[in-house]
């Protein structure tokens, strides 16, 4: 028989998934600047002069943009890998009731 698959509810497994999220995310910060970088170097070299007003929101808004990203994709990929999604699956949708009582998901009108 298989052993079951740790969820986040066990302390240590859950600092060593969390602890892999981190570091995922020390490296996309800077992966994030450094593409930051790229575009101002190209904004630079294609547009011309660029103002202190537009490499700022330029790097900031790249940056933020591939942070943001790489974050919520290192999320997916942590609830998948860590099996929350398994447990949250398990559980079903059978129990879901709304105010009035009655089952929102299959009630009919």
């Amino acid at each position: 028989m298989t052993d079951p698959k740790p969820t986040l509810d066990d302390a240590e497994y859950s600092r060593l998934v969390w602890n892999r999220f981190r570091a995922m995310l020390k490296w996309m910060g800077l992966a994030s600047v450094a593409t930051a970088a790229i575009a101002l170097v190209w904004m630079h070299y294609y547009g011309g002069g660029l103002t202190i007003a537009v490499a700022l929101t330029t790097a900031f808004g790249v940056a933020l943009t591939v942070f943001m990203a790489a974050a919520l994709m290192g999320l997916i990929f942590l609830s998948s890998g860590s099996g929350h999604d398994d447990v949250v699956d398990a559980q079903g949708h059978d129990d879901v009731v709304d105010a009035q009582g009655q089952d929102s998901l299959n009630h009919r009108e």
